[in-house]
């Protein structure tokens, strides 16, 4: 069975994404744009799963932006369907939130 990281990053390839409304804002916010982050998915590493959010199962990738910096973005499909897959948010993480590589939350 296709893991659900891996099945985020093949609709992206196959283009089936959409772009949230806050996914647009948060995007422009942190001046990224659609194409690098789309460009980010293939190498991006898994950071934390969220089966069970309410609109749909959703993941937080760490990717990076076209300058090789880091970028967190969470993917999600809406539930009960199977495709597109959404870019629900994506920004910048806060070094003084998460640890040197971006992979953990530092406990507060």
């Amino acid at each position: 069975m296709e893991a659900f990281q891996e099945k985020i990053k093949r609709l992206v390839t196959q283009r089936k994404v959409r772009i949230s409304e806050h996914g647009y804002d948060e995007l422009a916010e942190d001046g990224l744009s659609v194409r690098e982050v789309l460009a980010g998915v293939p190498a991006a590493i898994l950071i934390e799963e969220y089966p069970d959010f309410a609109k749909g199962p959703c993941v937080l990738f760490l990717q990076q932006d076209s300058k090789s910096g880091p970028v967190h973005v969470v993917w999600g499909i809406p539930k009960s369907y199977d495709e597109p897959v959404v870019l629900v948010t994506a920004y910048r993480p806060d070094p003084g939130r998460w640890d040197r590589t971006y992979r953990m939350r530092l406990k507060s």
